[in-house]
């Protein structure tokens, strides 16, 4: 007789009466909710306010007539690489002879090392525009970050801070400018930083003002009272009712910063390896285009300078009257 010696199946595990059911991702809560429905709201006052100063602003010939032309001379300074190689700035390589005057295959005349002056006018638009963009940014960011601590802690620090801006007013912005550019080496972030640490003071006491003003004013009392510190009432209380007036101060200081940057490199002061407006003003004067009567060497940049500082001055009337209605600025 056979012995099955096979070892019993165990006994199976009794299933669980209620299996796991698959989990759910969490509700929403209610804190969530409201900091989204905010978000979402903040958004579309933003937008709201954009839309609307638009509508205002087009009402403005004058700043839709400048908003035009820089747009047309941004356009052409930003495609100037693809219509106009780098080739252009070569002495050795120029395509035409010395000082020739305005012709079907130089439409400007050409400089004094037989350049095209419209492919070199073109191309340092780049330079003036961005000289101008990034002197007049700092400069600004200067004056606002002066002005909001000034007009918002008041005091001996006040005082003290615009005392330093008193000195900075009286003294020309343009001699600070050239000790600057002349004691630090020669290139286009010296010219930037040059003017740019002298043009902040007019920035900085109008953000001041404004600060006062805006302090005074209730729900700053509200935001101190439930618990905002200095730093919360600045940057999101202060700070946003400053930055109409930080923006229209910011258009009307990229034309002085131009102008600037043009008076810089006619003296010689700015970078030469670079070719800006500014800079062929300078060469100009070198080849003695002024007492040889070659106008076309000086008029083109000449202009240049001057209907960039005019259409940056018309945008900034324009942002001033909408921002500031009771300027009475004429349209």
């Amino acid at each position: 007789m056979t012995i099955d010696k096979t070892p019993p199946n165990p006994p199976s595990q009794p299933e669980s009466p209620n299996p796991p059911e698959p989990t759910e991702p969490q509700a929403e809560t209610t804190e969530e909710k409201a900091a989204r429905s905010a978000s979402s709201l903040a958004w579309a006052r933003r937008r709201a306010s954009v839309s609307r100063f638009w509508r205002q602003y087009r009402t403005h010939r004058a700043g839709l007539l400048g908003l035009a032309g820089l747009a047309v001379i941004a356009l052409i300074a930003l495609t100037s690489p693809l219509f106009i190689g780098g080739d252009v700035q070569s002495v050795t390589d120029a395509p035409g002879t010395a000082l020739e005057s305005p012709s079907g295959e130089f439409p400007l005349g050409t400089d004094q090392f037989g350049r095209s002056l419209l492919g070199l006018l073109i191309w340092g638009a780049r330079i003036s525009l961005v000289v101008g963009l990034l002197a007049a940014t700092l400069s600004v960011a200067i004056g606002t970050v002066v002005g909001i601590i000034a007009g918002h802690f008041g005091g001996w620090l006040a005082t003290v801070v615009m005392r330093i801006t008193d000195w900075f007013l009286v003294m020309p912005a343009l001699v600070l400018a050239i000790v600057l550019a002349t004691v630090m080496s020669r290139s286009i972030w010296t010219v930037i930083l040059a003017i740019g640490v002298t043009a902040w003071p007019t920035t900085a006491r109008l953000v001041r003002a404004q600060t006062i003003a805006v302090e005074s004013r209730p729900y700053i009392e509200r935001a101190r009272a439930l618990g905002g510190g200095h730093s919360h009432v600045m940057t999101r209380h202060v700070l946003p009712n400053v930055m109409p007036l930080v923006l229209a101060q910011t258009t009307l200081g990229i034309s002085t910063a131009i102008l600037t940057e043009a008076t810089l490199a006619f003296l010689g002061l700015g970078d030469p390896s670079v070719v800006s407006w500014g800079g062929m003003l300078q060469d100009a004067r070198e080849a003695g285009a002024v007492s040889s009567g070659h106008w076309w060497y000086l008029a083109p940049p000449g202009i240049a300078i001057a209907l960039v500082a005019l259409a940056f001055t018309l945008c900034g009337r324009a942002i001033e009257a909408v921002l500031n209605p009771k300027l009475g600025v004429s349209r």
